[in-house]
Protein backbone atom coordinates (compact mmCIF):
# COMPACT_ATOMS: atom_id res chain seq x y z
CA UNK A 1 0.00 0.00 0.00
CA UNK A 2 1.68 3.20 -1.13
CA UNK A 3 1.38 5.90 2.15
CA UNK A 4 0.06 9.53 2.29
CA UNK A 5 1.32 11.85 4.13
CA UNK A 6 0.66 15.48 5.55
CA UNK A 7 2.18 16.86 2.60
CA UNK A 8 0.79 15.43 -0.70
CA UNK A 9 -2.74 15.37 1.20
CA UNK A 10 -2.82 19.39 2.11
CA UNK A 11 -1.43 20.23 -1.60
CA UNK A 12 -4.49 17.51 -3.24
CA UNK A 13 -6.95 19.18 -0.66
CA UNK A 14 -6.03 22.56 -1.82
CA UNK A 15 -5.92 22.54 -5.02
CA UNK A 16 -9.90 21.22 -4.76
CA UNK A 17 -10.64 23.78 -2.25
CA UNK A 18 -8.83 26.63 -4.17
CA UNK A 19 -11.29 25.70 -7.63
CA UNK A 20 -14.48 25.94 -5.05
CA UNK A 21 -12.96 29.45 -3.72
CA UNK A 22 -12.92 30.78 -7.45
CA UNK A 23 -16.14 29.68 -7.68
CA UNK A 24 -18.09 31.03 -4.58
CA UNK A 25 -16.23 34.11 -5.45
CA UNK A 26 -17.45 34.77 -8.96
CA UNK A 27 -21.06 34.36 -7.25
CA UNK A 28 -20.01 37.58 -5.54
CA UNK A 29 -19.56 36.34 -2.26
CA UNK A 30 -16.55 37.04 0.36
CA UNK A 31 -14.93 34.06 1.46
CA UNK A 32 -11.00 33.01 2.14
CA UNK A 33 -9.36 29.63 2.94
CA UNK A 34 -6.73 29.41 5.75
CA UNK A 35 -3.95 27.17 6.49
CA UNK A 36 -2.90 26.58 10.29
CA UNK A 37 -5.71 28.49 11.83
CA UNK A 38 -4.57 28.75 15.76
CA UNK A 39 -8.30 28.18 17.59
CA UNK A 40 -8.30 28.80 21.81
CA UNK A 41 -5.24 31.35 21.51
CA UNK A 42 -2.84 29.31 19.14
CA UNK A 43 -3.26 25.77 21.62
CA UNK A 44 -4.36 23.88 18.81
CA UNK A 45 -3.98 24.53 14.95
CA UNK A 46 -7.31 23.60 11.85
CA UNK A 47 -5.20 22.43 8.79
CA UNK A 48 -6.87 24.43 6.94
CA UNK A 49 -10.06 26.14 6.94
CA UNK A 50 -12.48 28.13 4.68
CA UNK A 51 -14.26 31.19 6.37
CA UNK A 52 -17.64 32.33 4.19
CA UNK A 53 -19.73 33.39 6.68
CA UNK A 54 -19.48 30.02 7.94
CA UNK A 55 -16.34 27.94 8.79
CA UNK A 56 -15.84 24.61 7.93
CA UNK A 57 -12.26 23.24 9.27
CA UNK A 58 -10.31 20.37 7.80
CA UNK A 59 -8.26 18.24 9.98
CA UNK A 60 -5.44 16.10 8.00
CA UNK A 61 -4.25 12.85 9.39
CA UNK A 62 -2.45 10.49 6.65
CA UNK A 63 -0.93 7.38 7.31
CA UNK A 64 2.09 8.75 8.15
CA UNK A 65 0.68 10.62 11.46
CA UNK A 66 -0.70 9.41 14.60
CA UNK A 67 -4.01 9.36 16.29
CA UNK A 68 -2.80 10.55 19.59
CA UNK A 69 -3.66 14.29 19.59
CA UNK A 70 -7.23 13.70 17.80
CA UNK A 71 -9.63 13.68 21.23
CA UNK A 72 -8.22 16.73 22.23
CA UNK A 73 -8.29 18.89 18.61
CA UNK A 74 -11.46 17.48 18.54
CA UNK A 75 -12.26 19.10 22.42
CA UNK A 76 -10.96 22.38 20.57
CA UNK A 77 -12.56 22.27 17.41
CA UNK A 78 -16.04 21.44 18.23
CA UNK A 79 -15.98 24.68 20.13
CA UNK A 80 -15.08 27.12 16.85
CA UNK A 81 -16.21 25.15 13.69
CA UNK A 82 -19.68 24.93 12.10
CA UNK A 83 -18.38 22.14 10.21
CA UNK A 84 -16.05 19.77 10.97
CA UNK A 85 -14.22 17.16 8.13
CA UNK A 86 -11.25 14.51 9.35
CA UNK A 87 -9.44 13.57 5.74
CA UNK A 88 -7.49 10.69 6.52
CA UNK A 89 -5.58 8.16 5.52
CA UNK A 90 -6.61 4.04 4.90
CA UNK A 91 -4.01 3.63 7.55
CA UNK A 92 -5.91 4.92 10.40
CA UNK A 93 -9.88 5.00 8.62
CA UNK A 94 -11.50 2.63 11.05
CA UNK A 95 -9.35 3.95 14.69
CA UNK A 96 -10.69 7.92 13.45
CA UNK A 97 -13.97 6.49 12.92
CA UNK A 98 -14.41 5.49 16.66
CA UNK A 99 -12.25 8.47 17.49
CA UNK A 100 -14.55 11.52 15.86
CA UNK A 101 -18.34 12.67 16.70
CA UNK A 102 -20.80 11.31 14.20
CA UNK A 103 -21.29 14.76 12.77
CA UNK A 104 -17.84 15.32 11.83
CA UNK A 105 -17.43 14.51 8.29
CA UNK A 106 -14.95 11.60 7.31
CA UNK A 107 -12.84 11.59 3.95
CA UNK A 108 -10.57 9.19 3.12
CA UNK A 109 -7.46 9.89 1.00
CA UNK A 110 -5.41 7.67 -0.81
CA UNK A 111 -2.69 7.62 -2.94
CA UNK A 112 -2.03 6.06 -6.55
CA UNK A 113 0.98 5.70 -8.31
CA UNK A 114 -0.44 7.06 -12.02
CA UNK A 115 -3.29 9.27 -10.05
CA UNK A 116 -1.43 10.97 -7.20
CA UNK A 117 -3.54 11.54 -3.82
CA UNK A 118 -7.63 11.25 -4.89
CA UNK A 119 -10.56 11.36 -1.88
CA UNK A 120 -13.72 9.08 -1.32
CA UNK A 121 -16.28 10.23 1.06
CA UNK A 122 -17.02 8.25 3.63
CA UNK A 123 -19.73 10.82 6.02
CA UNK A 124 -20.70 14.17 5.03
CA UNK A 125 -20.42 16.63 7.69
CA UNK A 126 -23.16 17.79 9.60
CA UNK A 127 -23.66 21.26 11.72
CA UNK A 128 -21.92 21.61 14.56
CA UNK A 129 -24.43 21.98 18.05
CA UNK A 130 -21.50 22.63 20.24
CA UNK A 131 -19.99 25.78 19.50
CA UNK A 132 -19.45 28.14 22.58
CA UNK A 133 -19.14 32.04 21.92
CA UNK A 134 -16.03 32.33 23.66
CA UNK A 135 -14.15 30.29 21.83
CA UNK A 136 -15.29 32.00 18.66
CA UNK A 137 -14.53 35.26 20.32
CA UNK A 138 -10.62 34.18 20.46
CA UNK A 139 -9.79 33.92 17.22
CA UNK A 140 -9.82 37.39 16.98
CA UNK A 141 -6.94 39.60 17.69
CA UNK A 142 -7.78 41.85 20.88
CA UNK A 143 -7.71 45.32 18.99
CA UNK A 144 -10.78 43.12 16.50
CA UNK A 145 -12.56 42.11 19.27
CA UNK A 146 -12.26 45.78 21.24
CA UNK A 147 -13.47 47.54 18.10
CA UNK A 148 -16.54 45.59 17.75
CA UNK A 149 -17.14 46.72 21.82
CA UNK A 150 -16.45 49.64 20.64
CA UNK A 151 -19.35 49.98 17.80
CA UNK A 152 -21.97 47.98 20.24
CA UNK A 153 -20.88 50.51 23.15
CA UNK A 154 -20.09 47.82 25.45
CA UNK A 155 -16.42 48.51 25.63
CA UNK A 156 -16.61 50.28 28.91
CA UNK A 157 -14.47 48.51 31.78
CA UNK A 158 -12.52 46.25 29.30
CA UNK A 159 -10.37 48.05 27.57
CA UNK A 160 -7.41 47.94 30.07
CA UNK A 161 -8.09 44.68 30.60
CA UNK A 162 -6.09 41.22 29.45
CA UNK A 163 -8.18 40.26 26.38
CA UNK A 164 -9.85 36.94 28.06
CA UNK A 165 -11.62 39.61 29.65
CA UNK A 166 -12.60 41.46 26.23
CA UNK A 167 -13.49 38.20 24.94
CA UNK A 168 -15.39 37.12 27.76
CA UNK A 169 -17.63 40.62 27.00
CA UNK A 170 -17.86 40.54 24.02
CA UNK A 171 -18.95 36.75 24.15
CA UNK A 172 -21.56 37.92 26.55
CA UNK A 173 -22.81 41.13 24.42
CA UNK A 174 -23.40 39.19 20.67
CA UNK A 175 -25.26 36.29 20.12
CA UNK A 176 -23.38 33.58 18.60
CA UNK A 177 -24.88 33.69 15.20
CA UNK A 178 -24.52 37.22 14.97
CA UNK A 179 -20.64 37.03 16.80
CA UNK A 180 -19.95 34.16 13.80
CA UNK A 181 -20.39 36.56 11.20
CA UNK A 182 -18.31 39.60 12.82
CA UNK A 183 -15.57 37.21 13.15
CA UNK A 184 -15.27 35.64 9.84
CA UNK A 185 -15.81 39.13 7.99
CA UNK A 186 -12.96 39.92 10.01
CA UNK A 187 -10.34 37.13 9.61
CA UNK A 188 -11.77 37.84 5.68
CA UNK A 189 -10.55 41.05 5.34
CA UNK A 190 -7.21 40.77 7.39
CA UNK A 191 -3.80 40.97 5.55
CA UNK A 192 -0.71 39.13 6.09
CA UNK A 193 -1.55 36.13 7.37
CA UNK A 194 0.03 34.32 10.36
CA UNK A 195 -3.11 34.19 12.27
CA UNK A 196 -1.28 33.92 15.31
CA UNK A 197 1.53 36.47 14.81
CA UNK A 198 -0.01 39.36 16.94
CA UNK A 199 -1.61 36.74 19.52
CA UNK A 200 2.03 35.10 20.09
CA UNK A 201 3.95 38.68 20.09
CA UNK A 202 1.82 41.56 21.29
CA UNK A 203 -0.62 39.92 23.05
CA UNK A 204 -3.82 40.82 20.64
Amino acid sequence: MLLTNDKTIRRALRSILDKELVRYRKQGHDAQIIEELGVQHGTARIDIAIVNGFMHGYEIKSDCDTLERLPEQIEEFNAVFDKLTLVVGKRHLYQAMHIVPDWWGVTIAKVDVDKGVFFQTIREAEINQNQKGISIARLLWRSEALSILERQNEATGVRSKPREFVYERLASVLDTDTLKKQVSSLLISREGWRSDVPLLSGGD
